[in-house]
């Protein structure tokens, strides 16, 4: 399958656990990630990583739908763009 590039974005209050969470979803659903950058401003964690859904096992809005259950769970925001998307609305 092409490739089809997504942004992934989590933010929120840091704890144990949220990279692990974050990726081990990713990986069971074989979407590859391809660049990932994370900070930690205080005691708010941010993500932000570019991954390759285009090989997944799932649809687009099955991804984004666990992503934001896996969010829910841990008490972050998770947000999953693809690319065009996401690079539109910085052009705006």
């Amino acid at each position: 399958m092409a490739e089809a590039r997504a942004v992934l974005t989590v933010l929120g209050v840091d704890r144990i656990g949220i990279v692990a969470a974050v990726t081990t979803a990713l990986a069971e659903m074989q979407v590859n990630i391809e660049d990932i950058r994370m900070a930690l401003l205080d005691d708010m964690f941010t993500m932000i990583a570019m991954v390759d859904v285009g090989g997944g096992l799932a649809p687009f809005g099955q991804i984004q739908t666990t992503l934001q259950a896996v969010g829910d769970r841990l008490g972050v925001q998770v947000l999953l763009q693809r690319e065009e998307t996401f690079r539109a609305m910085q052009r705006v």
